[in-house]
């Protein structure tokens, strides 16, 4: 990986305080996945998320979770029943059949709780490095980095970094600098920085047309000194 400015302690501070600060000012702070430390709730919304807006899952995610409070309530539904709920996000066929088969699999692997360990976490069927950062984030207390193509954008942008990977969000270098780059000794601050980058590059930093003439991180970002070298 290649960077046009320097990692040094003094940036990255101001680059976590400037995403923090942002966040609590302007990021959905209210979402009520992000309200709760419930390990089943993170992990139903973080599955209805995939290749789905905030605002269509805010439509379904009340009334599933209220009917389906633990991954054993909704084991024992049907996915017929699961699939009417949802039906408004698309591809309901599918997506009914995943949240059964992860209901259940809970269910007979982990005693209807959801763990709080990587390696148990990833065992659930279509839980990967990323929803499994979200609940032991959310819920279990640990700061871990939510490093999606969100955070690769902006993480890429304002550090001037490429990796070599077709693939970067399986860079291990990049997931370490990721690392480095949250805050760690303080959970409250871990989940805002993490959710804060998330809303900050769908809002400010898009992939498209980027809106750098509001930007907090404008005086330091490379892509925008490049740009400005055009």
């Amino acid at each position: 990986m290649r960077e046009c400015a320097g990692l040094r302690p003094e940036i990255i501070k101001e680059f976590r305080r400037r995403i923090i600060t942002w966040y609590l000012n302007h990021g959905d702070i209210h979402l009520p996945w992000r309200q709760t430390e419930d390990p089943w709730a993170i992990l139903l919304a973080a599955f209805l998320l995939r290749k789905t807006t905030t605002e269509q899952v805010l439509k379904v995610y009340y009334t599933l979770l209220k009917r389906y409070p633990t991954p054993a309530d909704l084991a024992r539904a049907s996915v017929d029943e699961i699939k009417e709920i949802i039906r408004p996000l698309g591809i309901e066929n599918q997506r009914s059949e995943h949240l059964k088969k992860l209901a259940t699999y809970i269910v007979e692997k982990f005693n209807g709780k959801v763990p709080c360990n990587r390696e148990a976490l990833m065992k659930l069927p279509g839980v990967g490095m990323y929803i499994a950062s979200e609940v032991l984030l959310g819920a279990c207390h640990k700061p871990e980095v939510l490093l999606d193509r969100n955070m690769i954008r902006v993480i890429e942008r304002v550090f001037g970094i490429r990796s070599k990977k077709k693939r970067p969000h399986t860079d291990k270098e990049l997931w370490a600098l990721a690392k480095r780059l949250a805050p760690k000794d303080n959970i409250d601050k871990a989940k805002a920085f993490n959710y804060g980058i998330l809303d900050f590059a769908r809002r400010l930093c898009t992939a498209r047309k980027p809106k750098c003439n509001i930007c907090p991180l404008r005086d330091m970002c490379c892509y925008q000194k490049k740009e400005q070298l055009k």
